[in-house]
């Protein structure tokens, strides 16, 4: 009994020490990880507006998103959406035009697809001459009807892209994050 005791007393005192370890480490590094969560949104709020815009944050329906205006026009609006990918959540930025026809750009900011091949998403080092292929196609693209994917042949339509050879659930995921974020988005900003 008394070793018992004991056993429990140490494990205890192992518990408490290593929760209150980490809850300190917690307070200290939380603050600067928000910080570089904030700064990413903030350059890829940038990357997919338009360029010499006046960028504004709006709150609504507990929802945030921006606007971008241009001598008071409203030129388009970014929003981060999220979704299931094949392995990961895929969390992306994404930029529209003012009237949510078309996808001014698309940035992916979080993503841990299989290597090699889920994230040729974000980044394809097989494409030498544009490892950025992929979410490049996105730039201009029609969103009216909803975006489709095709595999191993050219998009023929303005709605279409091309899937990743070998990712294509990568690809459908990224395709499907975007017409759900932006269905809701447009129902958000336009009520």
């Amino acid at each position: 009994m008394k070793s018992t005791a004991k056993i429990i007393i140490v494990l205890t005192l192992i518990t408490v020490i290593s929760g209150a370890v980490l809850a300190v480490l917690d307070a200290y590094t939380k603050p600067r990880i928000d910080a570089y969560k904030n700064k990413i949104r903030n350059e890829a709020v940038s990357q997919v507006l338009p360029e010499n815009v006046k960028i504004e944050t709006i709150n609504k329906a507990d929802q945030t998103f921006y606007k971008a205006s241009k001598n008071e026009e409203v030129v388009g609006y970014a929003f981060q959406v999220s979704g299931g990918g094949y392995q990961s959540e895929l969390v992306l930025m994404v930029g529209v035009t003012a009237d949510f026809s078309k996808i001014i750009a698309a940035k992916i900011l979080s993503q841990v697809e299989t290597p090699g091949l889920g994230t040729k998403i974000e980044n394809d080092p097989s494409n030498k001459e544009d490892p950025s292929w992929f979410v490049d196609q996105f730039k201009n693209l029609s969103v009216a009807p909803a975006i489709t994917y095709v595999k191993n042949v050219k998009p023929s339509k303005d709605n279409e892209i091309q899937a990743i050879t070998g990712a294509t659930i990568s690809s459908a995921a990224v395709v499907s994050v975007l017409n759900k974020g932006i269905e809701k988005f447009k129902a958000i900003i336009q009520e």
